[in-house]
């Protein structure tokens, strides 16, 4: 399916990975098919939106018989570009980096972790879940041998905007940075800045809310 050449939404984008994430638990509890209303009732999405959401990209429903549930995974993995694997790296060896490497889902849906690297000699060499630890001399060429597209940054704040400037002189596609910094690189690389603390004041704003409103209660 080709996506007309138009603007989608931040919004619609954002809200892509939950449908795909949803679609797989309905898979794996045997669901075949699905209506957007009892779609939304999981997601607390509206089914309007639902439609609107999916109408950007061709649709994919049938009146009278809702969505195809398999269909609509794998669509939405195609529009996700999950159907094709994605080799990456990480970026810093400590308690965030080492987290992330542990984490066997990105595997299954298509994300390869191949390195590892970090600036500390007394971790080259070490493996985590048989990935080997590298020194950021190696940075360039094992980037180059092994048609890396994205680097996942854990590293200090400092330190961020040197290494992600050397990453885009690679020519890296993409950069997952969970350094406390908003990184901005040329058109070339795309840049996901992911801010944990963000979404945990979220969470506090949210529950001030809550507790103002049922102390009047």
């Amino acid at each position: 399916m080709k996506v007309e050449e138009r603007e989608i939404s931040q919004a619609v984008i954002r809200r892509l990975p939950r449908y795909y994430r949803y679609l797989g638990e309905l898979l794996a509890n045997g669901v075949e098919r699905i209506s957007s209303n009892d779609l939304s009732k999981r997601m607390n999405v509206t089914a309007s939106q639902i439609r609107q959401d999916l109408n950007n990209f061709g649709g994919f429903g049938q009146q009278g018989y809702g969505y195809n549930v398999k269909y609509l995974r794998t669509e939405i993995g195609k529009i996700l570009g999950l159907d094709v694997d994605h080799n990456f790296i990480i970026i810093g060896a400590g308690n965030l980096g080492q987290a992330l490497a542990n984490y066997a889902s990105f595997e299954r849906s298509g994300f390869k972790l191949k390195g590892i690297f970090d600036v500390n000699p007394r971790l080259e060499g070490v493996t985590i879940r048989g990935i080997q630890i590298h020194m950021m001399d190696e940075l360039k060429s094992f980037i180059r041998d092994n048609n890396i597209e994205i680097a996942v940054l854990t590293i200090p704040k400092t330190k961020a905007i040197e290494v992600a400037e050397q990453l885009a002189e690679t020519g890296i596609k993409g950069i997952w940075n969970f350094a406390h910094t908003d990184l901005k690189l040329g058109e070339n690389v795309i840049v996901e800045n992911v801010h944990l603390s963000e979404s945990l004041m979220r969470l506090s704003y949210k529950i001030g809310r809550y507790d103002e409103e049922h102390s009047q209660e």
